[in-house]
Parts: C-alpha cells; sequence; structure tokens
C-alpha cells in the first residue's frame, strides 16, 4: 500500500500588491491569492523553496501527515 505523503499548511498573510511579478505568480502557483486563505501543501523541496521565496508573504500553519 502507497504510503501518505507529508504535507505543509500554508496561510497567506500579506497582500503581493506593489510586489515583484515573479512573486505573484509564485504565489498563484501555491493555491494563494488573498490574505486569509490556506491550502495543504505537498511537503517537498520545490514547496519549501516556493515558501522561502514568499517567506513575507505567508506562513506556514502546521505541518500533518
Amino acid at each position: 500500500m502507497a504510503e501518505a505523503q507529508k504535507t505543509i499548511k500554508v496561510e497567506q498573510v500579506a497582500s503581493p500588491s506593489r510586489r515583484h511579478h515573479d512573486q505573484r505568480e509564485t504565489l498563484i502557483g501555491l493555491g494563494l491569492n488573498k490574505i486569509g486563505r490556506t491550502r495543504d501543501l505537498p511537503d517537498t523541496p520545490s514547496t519549501h523553496g516556493m515558501i522561502r521565496k514568499l517567506r513575507h508573504l505567508v506562513r506556514v500553519v502546521g505541518k500533518a501527515s
């Protein structure tokens, strides 16, 4: 049986207005586009890189298994 994929819960806490276009595109790639929205994202190195790029706009709420 396949192992369950680990996830990270991420919340957008700041607006992407007056930010670089690539930061806005990264937010959309994460599935976030409004303040207060949360998403459960796969716990992968690429997701960690996207979160690191937007660390001033998002926060990690928690990790789920």
